[in-house]
């Protein structure tokens, strides 16, 4: 599930919460797609599953930003982010890690391809 599902949607955050709630409680497997580069941004969907008593993995995909820049370049309109989106989030980028919650870490590791 992914933020970008709601484009127009007021409080895409809360929204997502509510719907990550509602698919734990039913038992689901539930995949949250989203940057999340820093620990506070992660914190409640760690909380939501830790609440549910099930496992919180992370995947990291650990880029190198030029690729990240290349890539976004490729993009087209709307789904272009701006520099400014792109390296503030880098500027703001803190690797998740077990000490935040999660049961595990796994890191992809992109080349420069």
């Amino acid at each position: 599930m992914s933020k970008d599902h709601w484009p127009n949607a007021r409080r895409r955050e809360a929204r997502q919460q509510r719907v990550v709630a509602d698919l734990l409680a039913e038992g689901r497997s539930v995949v949250v797609d989203n940057t999340n580069p820093a620990p506070a941004d992660r914190a409640a969907l760690i909380a939501l599953a830790r609440a549910a008593g099930v496992p919180v993995r992370a995947v990291w995909f650990d880029t190198p930003p030029a690729v990240c820049a290349r890539r976004n370049e490729a993009r087209h309109g709307r789904a272009r982010v701006p520099p400014a989106g792109l390296y503030g989030t880098l500027a703001r980028l803190v690797p998740p890690s077990t000490g935040e919650g999660f049961s595990r870490v796994d890191v992809v590791r992109t080349g420069p391809g």
